[in-house]
């Protein structure tokens, strides 16, 4: 039987109901995969050889899980191995994706690969495909985020490595308050931060388009804001919507999975709000599992298909 990796955050923290890894390693095990999960830390070099110190998952339903002990194996001895941690890419992420990238030579199949997580930043990703995304401004001077400001009077300012919605805000006056956040953020104009127009549409929901194997997914999950706030992320209390992709979604879609799978990237989440292209995540997609949940449709099992 074929072993697989799946590397994570911590398993117990992994949400059994709704985490896509979850949702991977259930297919996996329907699949006759030996499944494996570690953490970033649980990878090593011994005598020039990497390993991963990983734990046999039995079992991933949606009530139990079940494991055994972890051992120490090589990550070039897994017929694929899967990185799923989430962002932020910080130092150990990255050093993590290094030794990734050590296995890769040493025979091991690694999706996404290391080096491709390592080139393209997901917020500054979409910015290779610049004639489909809101205007934008990548900057850490609070000056040019002004200039940028007075242009548009609403903009959205986030951070370079966020998930789930965090340390999104919304700029509608450059108050003290506001300053003070750009300060905080730029860290006094030595960060970069990503700065782009508000998009009304947001208000219909921030769409999730899963590229799979560089084809767009015929179902995409609408993550609608509640509650009166601007953010659609399912993580910052929005609504997830399934419904069928849009001949606009499918479009973009297509071009940027013909990108993606030329880069070693066989599983993504393109964000796009109306017609505008917002962000391209390569990490760890999520929203699987809530379209599964809605339509009766397994993204999931499309993916392990096509392996």
């Amino acid at each position: 039987m074929d072993k697989v990796l799946f590397i994570t955050d911590t398993y117990k923290d992994l949400n059994i109901k709704k985490d896509t890894s979850i949702l991977m390693i259930e297919e996996a095990i329907k699949h006759k995969f030996n499944v494996f999960q570690c953490e970033i830390n649980d990878l090593f070099v011994k005598d020039g050889i990497v390993y991963a110190s990983s734990r046999n998952i039995i079992s991933a339903g949606l009530t139990q899980v079940e494991s055994i002990l972890k051992e120490d194996l090589k990550v070039s001895d897994f017929r694929f191995s899967f990185m799923r941690k989430d962002p932020p890419v910080d130092e150990n992420y990255v050093n993590a994706l290094h030794l990734l990238g050590l296995a890769e030579k040493q025979g091991a199949i690694i999706f996404n690969r290391p080096n491709s997580i390592k080139e393209f930043n997901e917020k500054v990703f979409a910015l290779h495909f610049k004639e489909y995304i809101p205007h934008t401004l990548l900057t850490s001077k609070i000056n040019k985020i002004e200039s940028f400001f007075e242009s548009h009077q609403e903009i959205i300012i986030k951070p370079l490595d966020g998930m789930g919605g965090a340390s999104i805000y919304k700029i509608d006056d450059l108050n003290e308050e506001n300053i003070s956040i750009l300060n905080e953020m730029t860290n006094s104009g030595k960060t970069q931060i990503i700065c782009q127009e508000f998009i009304e549409d947001i208000y219909d929901g921030d769409f999730r388009i899963l590229i799979i194997h560089g084809k767009p997914f015929q179902k995409t999950l609408a993550r609608i804001p509640q509650g009166g706030s601007f953010k659609g992320n399912l993580a910052a209390g929005g609504k997830g919507v399934a419904k069928d992709i849009s001949d606009f979604q499918r479009k973009v879609g297509e071009e940027i999975g013909n990108f993606l799978i030329k880069k070693g990237i066989n599983f993504a989440g393109v964000d796009i709000i109306g017609e505008y292209l917002t962000e391209i995540n390569i990490t760890s997609p999520t929203c699987a599992r809530e379209i599964l949940d809605q339509t009766d449709i397994n993204p999931i099992t499309e993916y392990f298909q096509k392996l």
